[in-house]
């Protein structure tokens, strides 16, 4: 099974929670954190990335769930 990162972005005045490489949004809702929280529990699940973007489409907050290329060392 390939691991699937998300991504949250905003869409006109909506925000959307995504699969990267998905051609369809998975949701798409009213609100940022309704967004991430859709996001989140996806990337929780399948041990994936979740990458989120601000309004003007720069990257705010990455997140790793089981998959950190560079763990915290200590």
């Amino acid at each position: 099974m390939t691991q699937k990162n998300f991504y949250v972005a905003p869409r006109g005045d909506k925000w959307i929670a995504k699969a990267e490489g998905g051609h369809r949004a998975t949701r798409v809702v009213d609100t940022q954190r309704e967004a991430i929280s859709i996001a989140r529990q996806r990337a929780i699940k399948e041990h994936s990335e979740l990458t989120i973007r601000g309004r003007n489409g720069q990257i705010r907050e990455k997140n790793s769930y089981g998959n950190d290329p560079f763990p915290p060392k200590g």
